[in-house]
């Protein structure tokens, strides 16, 4: 009798458990890492992983088959798993949120549900329109998918005219699987027999004898005898036409071959760099440390160079045989990176990131994890999932970065400290990068818990910028401002354009201007669903939500006493792009933020024209702050920097001196000495002084001074509980429940609950309570604890229906 095998799966869903499936015989080469379809409930089917394979039958459940293996080999590796299990562990999350975040969305299939007709509707006279509407469509279409109904009735809930339907028995339903991923197929064509005389064949159809010359000819300078069939056309100035007379004649054959979306980086392994002496000491610093510890801290000034020092580091990295992977916090540093950094590694690099097709980032995963193709992999964070066999190095550059966290779905994890442990499961060597690390990751450095190495001089001996602080508050005060740009600031951008040099401007908001308010009554225009105001949006002419994406038509009358006195208040990049034109009427001015950029490929061009000298000034929001290196950047203004300081968070101070730091240290990057002018209603404030001196160290002394003194990072951990519901009430007494159970193990390590500063998203409002956990106490059994008392409070009848989002060391 054979014994019956069971197999763990995870689901792509936010239960925190794997479900067991019975292994039918016909799957003995089932093993763990392939994906599988099983079902789930009465009806929906689902992709899986395979997690293990055991001989131990559900006690609670009978266990479901498998209905089919989509894999002939393992897709995730035991490393992966060893990954995905320590960030479900870490940040309190479900396997399945893991597998949702790791996995290209083309390799995870689910079922949809399809309707079909059973059987004519002429006896039954009381179906109402919409009902008959759907049986009509049905006619003209043998099935219809819930989202195709939910078009044609115009309406999202469709369900009581389906179950009326069904309830009749006039229509029936059933589960689709369908694989998401399709291969990219290309036409060649090839030639039939090259020795035969075609020229004599050819003689009264002169344009077709011209289209078999250029092939040949094609054919023995690449020395290959198939060409693309648009290659060719295009090549030889011919037509289709032509071409399928040619294979009528038998002259050509034509196949259809899967060919890769991936495009090659054709520049070879040519730069050569030498470094300075600093950067030589680093380099050695750098490896000397990666021997004894497996972190480094590399801090070094904006423009010393920290990337030519990586790139030799990544040479010896490859050069073993091993893979390396750059992260980086934003899509738009890798358009410049890539770069840079295929000059020195051709085409053994490749980039990772979410604006990829689903279908190029599977072609990117399964190259990853079954050829030695690339070596280098340039990627934001989603790039950590990747199945790496070979990893030597990881490299997290600006990693001081708030978008390294992943802030709005489960798993909350930060692609730093998540590189760090993946870099531990393959026995690999981390190097965190950054002109202003993060305190927590400088206090490791300080404790020898990472390596540290500094480079505290620019490339070349470069002074870093001078800054210069505006208080925008005495100038306004004797109306001196000129809408939101200073006298000074105008000077300054003007003797820079006249110097053939370019600007560059940094708003901390995009859009036009984030309030329209009515002048008679104060009445503000507000989002439905979110307790915050819409953005104007002038180039769409809308108001728009940044929180849920709500946007309506532009008010002309307030809604609350019906003046037509309303006022645009505040300025965002593309109000600033506008009101500076005037100023500088021949400068080309442009805006790098998220709206200008929602395209594949906006972020290159506008920083490609940046670097090619075709903007003079560049509005933008955070993603100017980045790393990005422009030669030619003599002035850097920070428009208002009170709206970072202002920030009601323990970590707005360090924020706001890495902020501006980063968008100072874009200015004098090349051969003199940049400027940078700050505006601020806070002049002498004390982290605009030490954004003027370049002292991270002071900064981190005062801030650590405040955070010992209060319990913040890095003299505990902070875990937050967000307590959601669509009411208030609800929302308030689950919060003070929860809160009073935290208090009875936490003591008073327990802050909250408290509304936020928009305290409800998308009709759910909200509370937080944060908890620290202070040193002698355990996380893993601090979080268990927590997970516990949540489970006890959602048990409670009220509040079955309260969300409770965990986020461990939020940002």
């Amino acid at each position: 009798m054979s014994i019956v095998k069971y197999a763990d799966v995870i689901l792509p869903i936010p239960l925190r458990s794997v479900f067991t499936y019975e292994v039918p015989n016909s799957l003995d080469s089932l093993t763990c890492g392939m994906r599988v379809i099983v079902p789930f409930g009465s009806k929906k089917i689902y992709t899986g992983i395979v997690y293990c394979i055991h001989d131990t039958e559900p006690q609670t459940y009978r266990a479901k088959p498998i209905f089919e293996v989509l894999d002939l080999e393992a897709i995730i590796s035991p490393k992966q798993f060893d990954l995905w299990s320590w960030i479900a562990d870490y940040y309190c999350a479900s396997l399945g949120d893991v597998m949702n975040a790791a996995l290209p969305s083309a390799l995870k299939l689910s079922s949809q549900t399809k309707i079909h007709k059973i059987r004519s509707h002429e006896e039954l006279p009381q179906l109402k329109e919409k009902e008959k509407l759907v049986l009509k469509a049905l006619e003209q279409h043998s099935e219809l998918s819930f989202d195709e109904v939910s078009k044609l009735l115009g309406q999202k809930s469709i369900f009581p005219v389906i179950n009326t339907l069904i309830a009749y028995k006039l229509i029936g339903s059933y589960e689709q699987v369908s694989e998401k991923y399709k291969p990219k197929r290309e036409r060649f064509v090839t030639i039939v027999q090259a020795s035969q005389d075609f020229q004599k064949m050819l003689s009264k159809a002169p344009k077709q004898w011209a289209l078999v010359q250029y092939f040949i000819q094609q054919s023995k300078e690449s020395n290959n005898q198939m060409i693309g069939v648009q290659q060719l056309i295009k090549g030889a100035y011919s037509s289709y036409n032509c071409l399928n007379r040619l294979v009528k004649k038998g002259v050509f054959e034509l196949h259809e071959m899967a060919v890769s979306r991936l495009s090659d980086f054709d520049l070879k392994e040519q730069t050569t760099f030498e470094l300075s002496d600093k950067q030589k000491t680093a380099l050695s610093q750098i490896k000397t440390a990666l021997k004894k510890q497996s972190v480094a801290l590399f801090h070094g000034v904006t423009s010393s160079g920290k990337t030519e020092v990586l790139v030799e580091l990544i040479k010896e990295v490859i050069n073993e045989g091993r893979q390396v992977l750059y992260l980086v916090p934003e899509i738009a540093l890798t358009t410049q990176l890539i770069r840079r950094l295929s000059q020195y590694f051709g085409d053994k690099i490749t980039v990772y990131h979410s604006r990829f097709s689903v279908n190029e980032r599977v072609e990117i995963w399964n190259e990853v994890k079954n050829t030695n193709r690339f070596s280098l992999i340039l990627g934001t964070r989603s790039s950590l999932f990747l199945p790496f066999n070979e990893l030597g190095l990881i490299i997290v550059d600006e990693e001081h970065e708030i978008t390294f966290k992943q802030q709005y779905s489960s798993p909350k994890y930060n692609a730093r400290d998540t590189a760090i442990k993946y870099a531990q499961i393959h026995n690999a060597k981390v190097v965190l990068a950054s002109a202003t690390p993060s305190i927590e990751s400088y206090y490791n450095a300080q404790t020898e818990k990472y390596a540290l190495v500094e480079l505290t001089e620019r490339y070349g001996g470069l002074k870093l910028p001078e800054i210069e602080v505006v208080d925008i508050k005495y100038l306004a005060h004797r109306k001196l401002m000129k809408g939101a740009f200073s006298p000074n600031l105008l000077s300054e951008i003007s003797l820079a354009l006249e110097k053939q040099k370019q600007v560059i401007l940094f708003q901390n908001r995009r859009g036009f201007a984030p309030q329209s308010t009515c002048k008679t009554c104060s009445w503000t225009a507000s989002c439905k669903s979110c307790d915050v105001s819409l953005t104007f949006h002038k180039s769409q002419n809308v108001l728009k939500c940044h929180y849920c994406g709500y946007t309506e038509s532009i008010v002309k009358k307030c809604k609350s006493c019906g003046s037509f006195e309303l006022e645009i208040k505040g300025y965002g990049t593309e109000k600033l792009e506008e009101e500076l034109q005037p100023f500088f009427p021949n400068s080309c001015i442009s805006r790098l933020d998220l709206d200008s950029t929602r395209r594949k490929n906006a972020y290159g061009k506008i920083i490609t024209d940046f670097e090619n000298g075709q903007i003079d000034i560049l509005v933008g929001t955070q993603m100017i702050t980045k790393g990005l290196d422009f030669k030619n950047v003599s002035l850097v203004g920070i428009m208002n920097a009170d709206g970072l300081l202002n920030f009601p968070d323990f970590r707005s101070f360090e924020r706001s001196f890495q902020l501006m730091t980063q968008v100072a240290g874009r200015a004098g990057r090349k051969d003199k000495q940049g400027k940078v002018l700050i505006q601020t209603y806070s002049p002498d404030h004390d982290i605009i002084h030490s954004v003027q001196s370049n002292d991270y160290l002071c900064m981190y002394d005062a801030q650590m001074v405040e955070r010992k003194h209060f319990t913040y990072p890095p003299f505990c951990k902070l875990i937050s509980i967000s307590v959601k519901h669509r009411d208030m009430d609800t929302v308030s007494q689950a919060a003070r429940v929860l809160a009073l159970h935290l208090r009875s193990t936490f003591l008073n390590q327990v802050l909250g609950p408290e509304y936020p500063p928009v305290a409800r998203i998308k009709n759910r409002y909200i509370k937080n309570i944060l908890v620290k956990i202070v040193p002698g106490i355990s996380l893993s059994k601090s979080k268990h604890l927590l997970m516990k008392l949540i489970e006890r409070v959602k048990q409670t009848k009220p509040f079955s229906g309260v969300r409770f989002d965990i986020d461990v060391d939020p940002l």
